[in-house]
């Protein structure tokens, strides 16, 4: 899990990449669940916490670099 002051110190590519990378564990974990493999389903909420937290870093460099 990565802090929101981690991925602030990253890049706009590295941000992409790191929104991608999340995004394919998020379906890996959901396809574990669909097929009653996941034990914890608290990771899913986590998951998506980290998603929305690095998109949200990521829009933030993008609108502060078309100031």
């Amino acid at each position: 899990m990565a802090k929101a002051s981690e991925l602030r110190a990253k890049d706009v590519a590295a941000l992409e990449t790191e929104i991608k990378e999340l995004l394919k564990s998020h379906f890996n974990l959901r396809m574990q669940r669909a097929t009653q493999q996941l034990n914890d389903h608290s990771v899913l909420k986590k998951t998506r916490r980290e998603i929305a937290r690095a998109r949200t870093i990521l829009t933030e460099k993008k609108q502060g670099a078309a100031k």
